[in-house]
């Protein structure tokens, strides 16, 4: 049998991390093929991005499946009480903050309903959302919110960077609200660039040193008085809240990460626009400590991660200790950004259930990410990635537990091996299954930790056009299966490395041979079984050849 026929005879291997979890991939599996049989974006199979991203959105929300129980999310209802700015009182050209607030204060106090922003140009500052209140922008609604620090003071309890403070918080926020929601076609665009918000943004440490550990949350203020710096507002972002949905926006120009639930349980976002090409750390999509989240048919192009899921940083992250679990992402589209899908690096508080399924990542630094540091704790586990579609990344897959020495000092050295302790992260129980990348320039770049290897990760049915293939470090645990693999460079690196695992792989290299480069005193040799060409030493039903 050729390895063309071995490769679609096994097309609907699945992944068995325990047995628990064969039977729930299956029947994620089972309600992919009835959704294909009904016309519907089929999981399972690479989409193109004429049916991903925000201008497909249907108006109903799918049956939500997943290879983990996951909660059937359902858009929140309001009740039919509404109020339009304009009538109550609202004008283009002045700041209209205080009658905004007031109609969302009025809602939110009658038992609930709509506040709309209609067509015009409306400049406000700080909107703090109330539990039952839907804050509408109709078509050709744009809301600029203000450059000036004054209007989003006094401080907010808020999370920046995975670190509880007292901050701007974000121009809209909510706090331990429920049931509301930001939805219509309509714009935000964020803080002027040449206010005092941009202006007085810290840029000149790490966010630790900033706001130190040591300090109660409380006396972590930073409001930016007398010149003072301040920690960036974020675009959307409820904290403590339950039913959150953000639906249809576009947004533009934020100061900071753009969309971001933080202590949230229950949160659709579907349908949104992010434009933030060009803004340092302007980040698409943030997941903070969340559950029960569903992410579809969103379009982003950042200046930073487009789809990223955290957990906190380090000493503070492990004092809250809360995880982001149970998280859907479907049907998006990535055009541009550092990272398509990206964990981490805030991980304190563990990543795991994360599910990553008919999406498209274009242009992107890494397709699918993993990043975290050594004081970073926490980690990730149980995320799975399926039928996705890459254009033009440098790695398809890249896992950097290391980071830099600009933010972790000697810290980023591999060497000298450091003790485990309870702030050391792991990256663990990965799979991603239909995969298809047009070009990238790199398949596999894993740098892990020699005290904590990468475990446990596999990739399965994937067709990929690279330059390079495979460079690891501190693995223990990695295979490739079902794959056909197109690179100029044969080489496969794994430095202190064991347990990798090439199984019915059709490589397309030059010279037609692949050549491992083993090294390090923990590293064992590379598998191969029914590869073509066949790998060195390859194994056929468990024998060598």
């Amino acid at each position: 049998m050729s390895i063309f026929k071995r490769i679609k005879k096994t097309r609907t291997c699945l992944p068995v991390n325990s047995p628990g979890l064969f039977f729930l991939w299956l029947a994620a599996a089972m309600v992919s093929c009835t959704a294909q049989k009904k016309g519907a974006v089929a999981s399972g199979e690479t989409v193109s991005d004429g049916e991903v991203g925000a201008a497909h959105l249907p108006y109903a929300i799918a049956p939500i499946s997943a290879p983990f129980p996951m909660q059937q999310l359902k858009r929140p209802v309001f009740p039919a009480y509404s109020v339009n700015i304009r009538a109550a009182g609202a004008r283009t050209g002045t700041k209209i903050t205080g009658l905004i607030q007031q109609a969302i204060d009025e809602v939110s106090r009658k038992g609930g309903g709509t506040v709309v922003v209609p067509k015009g140009n409306w400049l406000t500052g700080r909107i703090v959302l109330k539990s039952h209140v839907n804050l509408h922008l109709e078509e050709g609604a744009v809301l600029y919110f203000s450059g000036a620090i004054e209007d989003y003071r006094p401080a907010v309890f808020t999370r920046i960077e995975g670190v509880e403070v007292m901050s701007l918080g974000a121009c809209i926020y909510a706090n331990g609200q429920e049931n509301i929601a930001v939805t219509g076609k309509g714009k935000l665009v964020g803080p002027d660039s040449s206010g005092t918000v941009r202006k007085q943004i810290m840029t000149t440490m790490d966010i630790a040193a900033f706001a130190p550990y040591t300090l109660p949350v409380s006396k972590r203020v930073y409001e930016g008085y007398n010149g003072a710096p301040v920690l960036p507002p974020m675009f959307i972002s409820p904290i403590n809240c339950r039913e959150v949905l953000i639906e249809g926006v576009t947004l533009e120009n934020t100061a900071f990460w753009n969309i971001v639930p933080i202590y949230c349980d229950g949160v659709i976002i579907r349908g949104v626009t992010v434009h933030s090409v060009g803004i340092p750390r302007g980040d698409g999509i943030d997941i903070e400590s969340s559950r029960n989240v569903l992410i579809e048919y969103c379009t982003l192009s950042t200046g930073d991660d487009c789809f990223t899921i955290k957990a906190g940083r380090g000493a503070d992250g492990l004092r809250v200790n809360r995880p982001s679990e149970n998280i859907v992402v479907r049907n998006c589209l990535a055009i541009e950004g550092h990272g398509g899908i990206t964990c981490g690096s805030e991980t304190a508080g563990m990543i795991r259930n994360l599910y990553v399924t008919n999406c498209v990542f274009e242009n992107t630094r890494t397709a699918i990410r993993f990043k975290t540091r050594r004081p970073r704790g926490g980690g990730g586990e149980y995320l799975y990635y399926n039928g996705i579609h890459i254009k033009n990344a440098r790695y398809v897959f890249e896992w950097d537990m290391l980071g830099s020495a600009q933010h972790v000092g000697a810290l980023a050295g591999r060497l000298p091996l450091k003790k485990a302790d309870k702030l050391t992260p792991v990256y663990r129980n990965i799979t991603a299954r239909n995969i298809s990348v047009d070009r990238a320039t790199q398949l596999v770049k894993a740098t892990a930790l020699p005290e904590s290897p990468l475990k446990n990760v596999r990739i399965e049915q994937i067709d990929a056009k690279t330059d390079r293939l495979f460079d690891a470090a501190d693995v223990d645990g990695f295979t490739v299966r079902n794959a056909v693999l197109e690179a100029r460079d044969p080489l496969i690196r794994a430095l202190d490395s064991r347990d990798i695992l090439f199984e019915h792989v059709l490589f397309k290299v030059p010279g037609n041979k692949v050549i491992p480069q083993i090294s390090g005193p923990k590293a064992m040799p590379i598998l191969f079984k029914d590869c073509d060409p066949p790998g060195p030493g390859q194994m056929q039903q468990g024998k060598k050849r």
